[in-house]
């Protein structure tokens, strides 16, 4: 039975105290709460050795919000997949539509740091999705599709299985606008179908699928409702325990 998944993505908020201290408030709600779901934080760089001092790992998970396609070497800035999971890390976010647009990552990029992520026993949590432009002019399903064909089709069903996956409508991140139910929906079930037509209806129907655009206390419960939408990839929600906690608490 696949997994209920609610993931903060801090992006680059928070200094390393700030973040250590919101770490250990999430922490302590998690202790007073029976959640129905896995818990995650991803945090920057930085902060991953020192948050991972102060959390339960029972409770709730540690991720990075990147790494490197490289294991190591002269890559001034880097931060590769081994040295993620020397932090004690077990999650990556890979192949965000910011990490896209901003830096150019592509289909070939993410094949080798999901492979990376993999190999040092990291869960890599793979972001999809479209901008405003294609899900208006109706290409928003076959844009989703390439984009997971290009980066994870060449994995076995073993490997693919340990994937968590993450659909980002591109419009709805930080513009106050959110997919409707149906819409997430939608996209989710077209997903879990493109996933098995490759692998097989066993390991799509394992397949935890999030949602990623603007999802806040106000909307989980309805999100969440969705037969296909397994949980949240939260943004700006996860920077406020009392917030990401309502959103944990959702299922």
């Amino acid at each position: 039975m696949r997994k209920n998944v609610v993931a903060g993505n801090w992006k680059m908020n928070t200094t390393l105290q700030e973040g250590v201290k919101l770490a250990e408030d999430v922490n302590e709600a998690l202790k007073n709460v029976d959640a129905k779901c896995d818990v995650v934080i991803c945090v920057p760089f930085t902060h991953l050795a020192s948050v991972n001092a102060v959390i339960d790992p029972a409770k709730l998970g540690l991720g990075a919000e990147n790494c490197a396609d490289h294991v190591k070497g002269a890559y001034t800035g880097e931060i590769s997949a081994p040295m993620v999971a020397s932090t004690g890390a077990t999650y990556v976010i890979l192949g965000h539509s910011e990490r896209r647009q901003y830096y150019g990552e592509t289909s070939e990029t993410l094949k080798e740091k999901v492979n990376l992520a993999l190999a040092n026993n990291l869960t890599p949590i793979f972001c999809i999705g479209e901008v405003l432009e294609q899900r208006e002019n109706g290409s928003y399903l076959e844009v989703v599709k390439s984009q997971i064909e290009e980066a994870l089709f060449e994995l076995s069903a073993e490997d693919f299985s340990k994937l968590i996956l993450a659909y980002e409508p591109v419009w709805a991140i930080g513009t106050g606008k959110t997919a409707t139910d149906d819409q997430a929906q939608e996209m989710h079930a077209f997903i879990r179908g493109v996933i098995a037509d490759k692998y097989g209806k066993e390991v799509a129907d394992n397949t935890s699928i999030l949602y990623g655009g603007s999802c806040k206390p106000s909307n989980a419960k309805a999100l969440f409702a969705k037969p296909d939408v397994d949980g949240g990839l939260i943004g700006g929600a996860a920077l406020e325990a009392e917030s990401f906690m309502g959103i944990v608490t959702a299922f």
